[in-house]
């Protein structure tokens, strides 16, 4: 294992030439919506601009120095959450839902990993969605598809479907009302480590996997209280948790209105969230999510899939870290799980090659989603198992780590893919099926692939 990062891992680094948070407007923009009134766009991203901004430039930097810690082995980070939010969603039950399947996630990782955990959810801000076409078409009529709720409804009709800028400004409430909710919760102890029960979703008693992951919560109870027997005091730090929110920085002009100096630091923060990330339909080198990403602050992510080539990855590599700064970059590989083995490995060799300091993670969702013969867009338990020990597997092989999973994942009682704990078949689909967009793993599904992750982490570790 390398040495810590120097204490000057967040030091000054050159500015990008050139660079302005609206500098990507004179670059090609995929994936944007069209808004028909451009005066209305140009008068809610003045509002958006004015708006307090959702999270802090410290915040930021704290999460920089936790992914720097995970790039040397010292951390793993766990990142999840839903694969779009609505507007709808935004209720105290689905939040205090999801933050609880993080929550018990992490505690089987800690115990597992012996690893501290860095918790960043998909959430407050992952209202948008690329889309496969610009354009639906039902019968004779044909409408802009549905990109999101930050840019119009779901609902098949010509006012829900059109581009409306003030739904900017609700997806910032609605962002702002979850992280206070979230925020609230864990300054109240709800991340109490000495009650990690409270953490249970009413309904986990039913799983397969209950028995296991109570004996778990029982061990680091029993540790907890014996720590603290023999200190004679309560252990510091153990009735909360930090989480940190990120979302796919899709939709430029309402990043751009939240993008922002700040007092006593160098360089512009996108304070919409702490961790943005490029997906793959967006990352040209010479496109405009690339140049704006290439100019804020924040630690980013990029995800990389089968279709790129090491060349093309180093190269956006040199873009958006010419400096090689710790915590800034993480490559989230998703490849699907009969792709992974064949493309993985020269991407890793090449990073490795080169001497680039990235984080490696694995989002084994995205590459294995398909459609049942009755018509639900699903993914197969199995693919994504398979897909994330392969992960591990061919890491260990190149000398690279893998250190932490990207997951669409929802605290609800959900049947949106198949198999699992409880073996969910195409008939269970259509019993909750409540996603807008991709399928998410339900808690249980969650919780075993959390277990999966600890057991071949330990495989890994001591092999036979």
């Amino acid at each position: 294992m390398s040495s810590s990062p120097s204490p000057d891992h967040l030091r000054a680094v050159n500015l990008p030439a050139e660079w302005a948070p609206a500098s990507w407007r004179q670059r090609t923009a995929l994936q944007l919506p069209t808004y028909p009134d451009a005066a209305a766009l140009e008068s809610t991203l003045q509002e958006l601009h004015a708006l307090p901004p959702l999270v802090t430039s410290w915040e930021i930097l704290a999460l920089k120095k936790q992914i720097a810690d995970a790039q040397e082995g010292k951390r793993f980070i766990l990142q999840g959450g839903d694969c779009a939010e609505t507007f709808d969603g935004c209720t105290s039950e689905v939040i205090s839902n999801r933050l609880k399947v993080l929550l018990q996630m992490s505690l089987v990782l800690v115990h597992g990993l012996r690893l501290p955990v860095v918790r960043i959810g998909r959430f407050a801000g992952q209202y948008a969605k690329p889309r496969s076409a610009d354009t639906e078409t039902k019968g004779d009529v044909t409408l802009p598809s549905y990109r999101g709720d930050i840019v119009n409804g779901p609902e098949f009709t010509v006012e829900a479907r059109t581009p409306d800028p003030r739904r900017m400004i609700k997806a910032h409430a609605r962002s702002a009302m979850t992280m206070n909710f979230v925020r609230s919760l864990i300054d109240g102890g709800f991340a109490d480590l000495h009650h990690p029960e409270y953490w249970n979703l009413s309904w986990v008693g039913h799983s397969p996997l209950a028995d296991e992951y109570r004996h778990m919560v029982e061990g680091i109870g029993d540790a907890v209280r014996f720590m603290e027997t023999l200190s004679g005091s309560e252990v510091h730090n153990l009735n909360r948790v930090d989480f940190y929110t990120s979302h796919e920085a899709l939709l430029l002009p309402y990043e751009e209105g939240q993008t922002r100096e700040v007092p006593r630091q160098w360089g512009w923060f996108n304070l919409s969230t702490h961790f943005p990330w490029i997906g793959m339909r967006t990352a040209q080198l010479d496109g405009a999510h690339v140049e704006y990403f290439r100019g804020i602050r924040n630690p980013i992510g990029l995800k990389v899939g089968p279709s790129v080539t090491p060349d093309q990855l180093l190269r956006v590599i040199d873009v958006l870290n010419p400096d090689d700064e710790p915590g800034r970059l993480t490559l989230i590989h998703r490849m699907s799980a009969t792709g992974i083995a064949d493309k993985l490995p020269s991407l890793l060799d090449a990073v490795k090659r080169e001497g680039r300091r990235v984080l490696w993670i694995c989002d084994p969702m995205h590459g294995n989603t398909e459609s049942t013969s009755n018509g639900y867009k699903t993914r197969r338990f199995r693919n994504i198992r398979s897909e994330l020990e392969q992960a591990f597997d061919l890491h260990a092989a190149a000398g690279t780590r893998l250190g932490g999973v990207h997951l669409e994942l929802t605290g609800e009682d959900v049947t949106e893919c198949l198999g699992g704990a409880r073996e969910l078949t195409e008939s269970d689909l259509e019993r909750a099926y409540l996603s807008t967009v991709d399928p998410r793993l339900n808690y249980e599904q969650a919780l075993e692939i959390a277990m999966l992750i600890v057991r071949k982490q330990s495989q890994i570790a001591t092999p036979a």
